[in-house]
This record gives structure tokens, sequence and C-alpha cells, in this order.
């Protein structure tokens, strides 16, 4: 599971959609996106089941209660959570899961399963570049973008409980930086599938053609 974290405008989404799009280009089904479910109003660029599972509170109430949840939290007064069933179901296929989401989630992913968890933390290069962003997207009213940014002070405290770091002053760099975490995580010992057995079969294969 890859996590990503960051307050809004730092470009975490963009660098998710792009990690997705060019690993599944290059290694189609390996890599899959945690959609997570929301009780925030969906807005006008996004889909439903494709950006989130836009729920109303007592849906979600329901399934936290239920335990149909890894994690979840209440961020800018909406809650957020990650439904349990698709993440345990990719995990047991072999497949990568891409997580946006905040710090609070991310804490509840690692009291569960640290072993199975890589957390990369994003930064804006400056907060005016951060509010430049937030107003560019012009998806949020005034009185919101002040929430976000009063909100990002408590989350910039975080940074550092997590793994990797990326200040994002270029996306291309960062999109670099990023795939070389992933690339780097897959190539631990712990995490690489049936290498014992592949180790194994080399074992019997070098005693067979050893003089």
């Amino acid at each position: 599971m890859l996590v990503l974290s960051s307050p809004s405008g730092a470009g975490k989404t963009t660098l998710t959609r792009n990690l997705l799009e060019q690993e599944n280009k290059d290694d189609p089904g390996k890599l899959e996106l945690s959609v997570s479910a929301t009780t925030r109003p969906k807005r006008q660029s996004e889909i439903e089941g494709v950006h989130y599972h836009f729920l109303d509170k007592g849906q979600f109430e329901r399934m936290r209660d239920r335990d149909e949840l890894l994690e979840w939290a209440e961020v800018h007064g909406n809650y957020y959570g990650t439904p349990r069933d698709p993440v345990e179901k990719a995990l047991s296929e072999g497949r990568d899961v891409l997580f946006d989401i905040d710090w609070q989630g991310t804490r509840q992913l690692l009291d569960k399963m640290r072993d199975d968890v890589v957390t990369v933390f994003v930064l804006p290069p400056s907060a005016q570049e951060l509010k430049s962003r937030l107003v560019r997207r012009a998806e949020d009213s005034d009185a919101v973008i002040a929430k976000r940014l009063k909100n990002a002070a408590e989350e910039f405290l975080h940074w550092n409980e997590y793994d990797y770091i990326l200040v994002n002053r270029d996306l291309n760099k960062s999109f670099a930086r990023l795939r070389a975490i992933l690339t780097a995580e897959r190539l631990k010992r712990v995490k690489m599938r049936n290498l014992e057995d592949f180790v194994g079969k080399l074992l019997t294969e070098l005693k067979s053609i050893t003089p």
C-alpha cells in the first residue's frame, strides 16, 4: 500500500493520477487506486466511483460501525474513509494499492498493517504557492480555501511521521522521484512475492549443472 498525503493544493492528487496512469501503461493491473468514501459534496469535475464514493452521513456511519472501513477520519467537517473489501482483495491477488488520504487515515493504516504500508508526504514549495494553487483550481469558495489553509498548518506538523518527503517544486521531478520510491519498495526482499521459491529453484538448477 503506497500512501500519499498532503494539504489540499500541494499536488498529491495530480501525482497519484499520473502514477496510476503510467504504471498501468507499463504493467497493466499491477497498481490500483483505493477509492475513498466521503460525505462531502461532489465537485462538478468529479465522477462517482472514480474520484470518490459519495455517501450521506448515515451510510458512512453504518459502514464505520460494521468495521467495513480500513481507516476513517473527519476532515473539514466531512467524513472520509477507505472501504476494506477492495483493498484486501487487491493485496491478496498481488496488486499494489495507491492511497490519497490524510495523516489521520495514514496513522490508522500504520497501526493495523505497518509492514504493508509505505508513506509519502507531499509539501508545497511555499505557503503562497499553496494558496495560489487552491485559487487557480477554482473549485472551492473563498471560505473553504481559507479553511483549507488554516488546516494546512496542522497537517504540516505530521510530515516527520512519513517514510518519504517530496517537496513539489516541479511536478515532473516530483513524479520521477515518486516512481523511484515505488520501484525501490517493490524490490525490497520482504515485499517480493514467491522469492523463496524462486531462489530454491535456482539452487536446484545450479546443483544439476555443477560437476
